[in-house]
């Protein structure tokens, strides 16, 4: 199944599942069934395992009758997720660790090939499609980053790697924006990311239940992985591409290693980390090497006001946003002491 959360046009934030090109308010089609279910993701994934089991039901229901079911009146699109209980990002993708290594002139870490790690995001900034509004200290060196998201579907701790994937409810794109040279001036002091990272961090367009993806599963020891083609486009160009079977830490290990001494909750969000040239920091200092390399000029390239990112990742969608830049109160980088 595929679920999106959105504004009705009464403000009122409602979760609809995707049946064929239309979106249903899940609760309104659900009561027309006689079927009682949740309005929002968060309730929902309080007790995801017998309310998908009815959201299925009303599925079903709405593919008997769909044309005598009227599609929801959607105002705005949200995350799929609006208000996840907390959110990490791991760093799973050798490939982009290593380039991103060799790109800053040191070696590739023993420690990355040997346990999987993660930081905690900015819960509370998660944004769904569409503008991304931006102030004036975001716009030096804004990035994008093509990654995958999974949301945890139940509770559980110290959860083992040959169970873990049972956690997952399912699957997103994530796009954890970052402004690069705020993240690299608070990282000198070995602690963040943290304002180069906690503005936004877009989910979307829709989570997607794993039966949605058994054509592209791969069982393997270490948990499942899919073999999902991910791009990421910049104003209609493609500059990146990979895919998702290339990960290196499955989700399921990550949540072995998250869930350690911890509780993982339903509605908790994780993300892969960037996938092998999905991001301008990885794009930019390869083209930098080469340019060097060739004694050719080189200019790189941002996110800049007005343009658009579109991260697709098969079977999860299309998830596009705009930068809208607004003018800050005051600026962060001018209040630097000394």
């Amino acid at each position: 199944m595929k679920f999106v959360s959105f504004l009705n046009r009464q403000y009122k934030e409602r979760l609809g599942i995707v049946s064929g090109l239309n979106i249903f308010d899940l609760q309104e089609s659900a009561q027309s069934q006689h079927i009682t279910v949740p309005s929002t993701m968060r309730e929902f994934l309080e007790n995801s395992e017998t309310n998908l089991e009815l959201a299925r039901k009303t599925e079903k229901g709405l593919r008997d009758n769909e044309a005598d079911n009227k599609p929801a009146e959607v105002d705005q699109m949200l995350s799929p997720i609006p208000h996840p209980t907390s959110c990490r990002d791991a760093y799973a993708f050798r490939q982009h660790v290593a380039t991103m290594r060799r790109n800053r002139g040191v070696e590739m870490i023993p420690e990355f090939d040997q346990f999987p790690v993660f930081y905690f995001t900015n819960h509370n900034a998660i944004i769904g499609e569409g503008d991304l509004v931006v102030h004036n200290d975001h716009m030096h060196k804004l990035d994008f980053e093509l990654e995958a998201a999974i949301v945890i579907g139940k509770s559980g701790r110290n959860v083992a790697t040959k169970d873990a994937d049972s956690y997952i409810f399912g699957y997103a794109i994530m796009n954890d924006f970052s402004s690069r040279f705020l993240q690299m001036e608070e990282m000198k002091l070995n602690l963040g990311p943290a304002k180069g990272k906690d503005f936004a961090t877009a989910v979307g367009p829709w989570i997607v239940t794993p039966d949605e993806l058994e054509s592209y599963r791969i069982d393997s020891a270490e948990g499942v992985r899919y073999g999902l083609e991910m791009t990421a486009k910049h104003n209609g160009r493609l500059i990146s591409q990979g895919n998702m079977k290339s990960i290196d830490w499955t989700f399921a290990e990550i949540i072995e290693r998250v869930s350690y001494g911890v509780e993982i909750l339903p509605g908790d969000v994780i993300g892969s980390g960037t996938v092998g040239t999905g991001c301008y920091a990885e794009l930019n200092g390869t083209a930098a090497i080469k340019a060097k390399d060739s004694s050719e000029s080189f200019t790189p390239t941002w996110l800049e006001n007005g343009d658009t990112i579109e991260l697709e990742i098969e079977g999860l969608g299309c998830l596009k946003n705009t930068i809208v830049k607004t003018d800050a109160p005051y600026s962060i980088l001018d209040n630097k002491k000394n």
